[in-house]
């Protein structure tokens, strides 16, 4: 029920009366009373179904909800979402939906159980449902600039917030309110923001990178608080000599991008501009401009659809791991391949789970994590944040 939260309630509730549908709020829940009970208040949900604590999600799942909307930090993902496939519910889950290899790969499996049960599931990666990148690759797809070489994407901006931490507060709580800035509830911002720009480049490419070299640092954030990097480069390799760089940075007062470029053998992209080939393609329809809407849009329109119902959760796992593949590369030092994330059970990445965990804040008070950043080559260092 925060930010995030009512903002996609509100996307939802625009497309159903796009669509003519009907649509009620029948629970809601929050980490925080007053939030939950807010939201209530602006939907007309009585009080004795606004949920709050860090185990009211499982209210919201055994109630006659047939949609749920998450929002909470990434860490709470998996958890989450497992338990509102287990009870028969369509899902919206917001992007990333993990922040270690362990919650990432137990997304793909609650993915396939709610493709096994007919379950609808859209993603928070709303540049799959908005024209102009559906266009873009409709283009590629058909050969515009031929086949891909390589590419740059990049998140470059500012820092977002911060959450001030009151007198008596929990770590849960304080946790829970200032999640963006720790690495164990947001992934950090390569995988809590640039996960967008690596899901394009998974769309583009057609295929998952074979391994990752990075690096980054901690300029200033040190100063404000949280345990992230300010920025990150990372090279990603496709195979057959195709690399393709990653960047994103959150500092003030720098020059900002956030764009996506590819280079094929016939041309190049800038954004979804594509000079290239002109190739003739479909027309695209959309019911909105807002990816943001459009996605709530397919999101009902597959629930009430005859055909195989819709099912983003793979690609946004995907593309979450990708982003969780780049910080371990760069937190660490280390060359990170895809199958010590997905299949190498003797890697020491494979089984790597950031704490505390969902299920520790659901047991009571959580041991902060460590402040420090990580180093690069320091082996301790970074098997407790990687």
């Amino acid at each position: 029920c925060g930010g995030r939260g009512n903002g996609a309630l509100s996307n939802f509730i625009e497309a159903a009366k796009m669509l003519g549908i009907s649509v009620e709020v029948v629970a809601v829940a929050d980490a925080f009373e007053n939030s939950a009970k807010g939201v209530a208040n602006r939907y007309q949900v009585h009080h004795s179904r606004a949920h709050h604590g860090f185990s009211a999600y499982k209210e919201v799942a055994n109630s006659d909800a047939e949609v749920v909307l998450m929002a909470t930090p990434p860490s709470f993902r998996p958890l989450h979402f497992e338990a509102c496939v287990q009870a028969g519910k369509h899902c919206f889950i917001e992007k990333p939906v993990a922040v270690d290899p362990v919650g990432a790969r137990q997304v793909i499996a609650t993915g396939e159980l709610a493709r096994q049960k007919g379950l609808t599931v859209v993603a928070g990666t709303q540049r799959r449902h908005t024209k102009g990148y559906l266009e873009m690759i409709a283009k590629l797809q058909s050969g515009a600039i031929g086949e891909i070489v390589g590419g740059s994407v990049s998140w470059n901006m500012g820092i977002l917030w911060m959450a001030e931490r009151k007198p008596g507060m929990s770590n849960a709580d304080f946790l829970a309110k200032n999640w963006l800035n720790f690495t164990e509830l947001s992934g950090d911002h390569i995988v809590e923001q640039h996960v967008h720009q690596l899901d394009v480049t998974n769309w583009v490419m057609g295929r998952m990178p074979k391994s990752f070299i990075g690096f980054g640092g901690c300029a200033r954030r040190a100063i404000t608080g949280g345990n992230q990097f300010d920025f990150f480069s990372v090279d990603m390799d496709y195979g057959d000599g195709i690399h393709i760089h990653s960047q994103c940075r959150q500092i003030n007062g720098c020059y900002n991008r956030v764009s996506e470029s590819f280079r094929g053998t016939k041309g190049h992209t800038s954004g979804t501009r594509v000079m290239g080939e002109d190739v003739r393609t479909e027309a695209i329809g959309v019911m909105h401009d807002s990816g943001m809407i459009q996605e709530h849009v397919d999101l009902l329109r597959s629930i009430r659809g005859k055909g195989e119902p819709l099912n983003r959760s793979r690609e946004v796992a995907d593309a979450t791991m990708c982003a969780i593949g780049g910080r371990i590369a760069a937190y660490t030092g280390k060359l990170v391949r895809w199958v010590d994330l997905t299949e190498n059970t003797n890697s020491a990445f494979y089984n790597l789970s950031l704490a505390p965990s969902a299920l520790d804040f659901e047991k009571g008070e959580v041991a902060m994590p460590d402040e420090s950043p990580a180093v690069p080559g320091a082996e301790k260092a970074w098997k407790v944040r990687a």
